[in-house]
């Protein structure tokens, strides 16, 4: 039976990664005769000339080359979820352009997953070479946070850089929800998967878009996706400040009534307050949170807007 790969890139700013990143890929095309190629480019709003160098992709091969442009910025996991949706392939690879996700491991990608032993072959990397030592700390604590108060497992240094068989993809996309994190939906589906390890790689070219506070904020969201254990530490601490309030005022009636009713400091009233109200807003925060993923999803928007596509 002939095998058919689909390759998903979803692009953001990468004019300069796009024209490296094309001739990578078709090397090691080149080891893999017997299978069948197609790209789908998804464009993410970008500002610069990523969709110029996709037009020029696809008048150099129509055949193999495709891509999607976005109305305007959705986000990378909204162009996944693109590219997923149209790739024909009975196999389907994620990659990233700026080749940090190595090409040359696609031929041992596709051959073990031809042996049928797995739906999945995803890479990891082996350490975190060149990445700055405050975003390494924070990239472990969210692997080891998120492992412990989620019932999916998160393999830390995953990257999105995988194949999988039709059967999983297929699965990924019946996940319709709005807020999505591909790392858990991946885990979720629950098929069986394979990591290779590698080293870390510097970009190709261009620059990254994602810093610190989008990763931050993509932690939080992976966390509310996967796990209610937030809301059950806003419950729990609310309940604890209420038993120490019940606590302190039998306590204060008691002095009261043994030493009489000594002038209360208004310091202390006013660190007591601020302390107490400061738990009730963060409470308040974590529930949020939740509302406001609610509140997205019941909107059924769609996760993007197809401004042009060949």
């Amino acid at each position: 039976m002939s095998s058919k790969l689909s390759i998903i890139v979803p692009c953001y700013n990468e004019e300069e990664a796009i024209p490296l990143f094309y001739p990578e890929v078709e090397k090691a095309k080149e080891k893999m005769p017997e299978v069948e190629f197609e790209y789908w480019f998804v464009n993410d709003g970008s500002t610069d000339n990523t969709l110029l160098e996709l037009k020029k992709l696809n008048k150099k091969d129509p055949q193999h080359v495709h891509f999607v442009s976005f109305s305007r910025n959705f986000g990378k996991e909204a162009g996944l979820f693109c590219g997923l949706q149209r790739a024909t392939g009975n196999y389907i690879v994620v990659m990233d352009v700026d080749l940090q996700d190595p090409p040359d491991f696609l031929p041992k990608m596709h051959q073990l997953l031809a042996e049928g032993n797995y739906d999945c072959i995803g890479t990891k990397r082996a350490d975190r070479a060149g990445e700055p030592p405050i975003r390494s700390f924070f990239a472990r604590l969210f692997y080891k946070l998120i492992n412990r108060i989620s019932d999916t497992t998160i393999v830390d240094g995953a990257r999105d850089y995988r194949m999988m068989t039709r059967q999983m993809v297929n699965a990924i996309l019946s996940v319709k929800e709005y807020n999505r994190f591909s790392k858990g939906i991946f885990s979720w589906v629950g098929f069986k998967t394979k990591y290779l390890e590698y080293s870390n790689k510097e970009r190709s070219a261009g620059t990254t878009s994602w810093n610190f506070w989008n990763l931050l904020q993509y932690s939080i969201d992976g966390i509310v996706a996967f796990s209610d254990v937030p809301l059950n530490i806003a419950a729990f601490t609310g309940l604890f400040s209420f038993i120490g309030a019940g606590l302190a005022i039998i306590w204060i009636i008691t002095r009261a009534v043994i030493f009489g009713d000594p002038t209360s400091g208004w310091p202390s009233l006013v660190c007591i307050i601020l302390f107490v109200s400061g738990i009730q807003l963060f409470c308040l925060g974590i529930v949020g949170k939740y509302i406001g993923k609610i509140f997205l999803e019941v909107k059924h928007r769609p996760l993007y807007i197809v401004k042009e596509e060949k």
